[in-house]
């Protein structure tokens, strides 16, 4: 049965309580049942997951076959080491996820419990644009409690957070190298992408720089000094790349994975990033400028999210948030 085909024969009331939230069905398919999957999944283990889900082996395991079985397909691969997930499995996962977000919304919008945790997530490439407007999501709803997540991560894992619903909204550039490709990529996993800007390319570097005083900076005068880019891990090519023109060849390179190394070394070694040219200098201090790139070269920013589901409330809001945190063309 493929999980497309899966009916509900519950859906809305005007209140839920607990036990209402956990039996909305398929054929017997619960949000309980889902919610042991994502856990098993996430710590690829079943003896692990039970110790977190605070129930015994025994019965997680039960409650997983129960769901296999009732789907029609094998979730996970078994062995002495832990469980691996199937492809199947993946699919499974990811409409999985979107049930219990689903249900989440629907508790949060028409549930009594009106103090529960709210949860959000976002998987960027490095921006300061997405971390400003994560504060005015946060600001705007003013909550006692909150449980939101900005991952400043690698590009294959940004599209692939959004695939998987671990996050809701991604954030990433496409240029004439990469657009074939990424774009290929987010059409097989029926994401969309929305454009918020074009920039052109850009040189970060620290204030004292021995180019920090030119209008702009041309490629030739950048080769005495070290080119830092973020690692891509496993999918480390051009394509990936977080800088634009990242296929040329430098004589110096440094790969790092977190956006306070990368500054700390623009400013320790006088070296360089290519990116868009937006900065916070209340996120990342007035050290650290940005001059442009003289290349016939383009950078679309723009987000990335699921095409048949519906922002959350925060979701809408932070993307009214970077729409001001963005530059603007007169």
């Amino acid at each position: 049965m493929s999980m497309k085909e899966l009916s509900m024969d519950r859906i809305c009331r005007k209140s839920y309580n607990e036990r209402d939230l956990y039996t909305i069905r398929g054929k017997g398919m619960t949000l309980q049942q889902l919610k042991y999957l994502v856990t098993v999944a996430e710590c690829g283990s079943i003896s692990e997951a039970a110790q977190k889900l605070f129930i015994s082996q025994p019965s997680l395991s039960a409650a997983i076959q129960n769901l296999e079985k009732e789907m029609g397909v094998t979730a996970f691969s078994r062995s002495s080491k832990g469980v691996v997930i199937t492809r199947e499995g993946e699919e499974l996962l990811a409409y999985s996820r979107m049930l219990l977000e689903q249900a989440d919304i629907m508790q949060e919008h028409f549930g009594k419990d009106k103090n529960r945790t709210p949860k959000f997530s976002v998987s960027c490439q490095h921006y300061s644009f997405a971390v400003n407007a994560l504060v005015d999501v946060i600001q705007t709803f003013d909550a006692d409690e909150y449980d939101f997540t900005l991952r400043e991560t690698q590009t294959f894992e940004i599209i692939d957070d959004v695939n998987q619903r671990t996050s809701e909204i991604g954030i990433l550039y496409l240029s004439k190298n990469n657009e074939d490709v990424i774009t290929k990529m987010i059409k097989k996993y029926d994401l969309q992408f929305n454009e918020l800007f074009t920039a052109k390319p850009h040189v970060f570097l620290n204030n004292h720089h021995p180019l920090s005083q030119q209008q702009s900076i041309t490629l030739e005068d950048l080769e005495p000094y070290p080119y830092l880019s973020f690692e891509q891990g496993l999918y480390n090519s051009f394509y990936f790349s977080e800088e634009i023109l990242s296929s040329l060849d430098r004589k110096k390179n440094i790969k790092v994975r977190d956006r306070a190394t990368l500054f700390n070394l623009l400013i320790g070694l006088n070296g360089y990033t290519v990116s868009s040219g937006v900065i916070s200098k209340e996120l990342n201090g007035p050290s650290i400028i940005a001059k442009p790139l003289e290349v016939d070269e383009w950078m679309k920013i723009g987000t990335i999210t699921q095409k048949h589901q519906s922002l959350s409330p925060y979701g809408k809001v932070y993307m009214d948030a970077l729409k001001k945190h963005i530059p603007h063309s007169d």
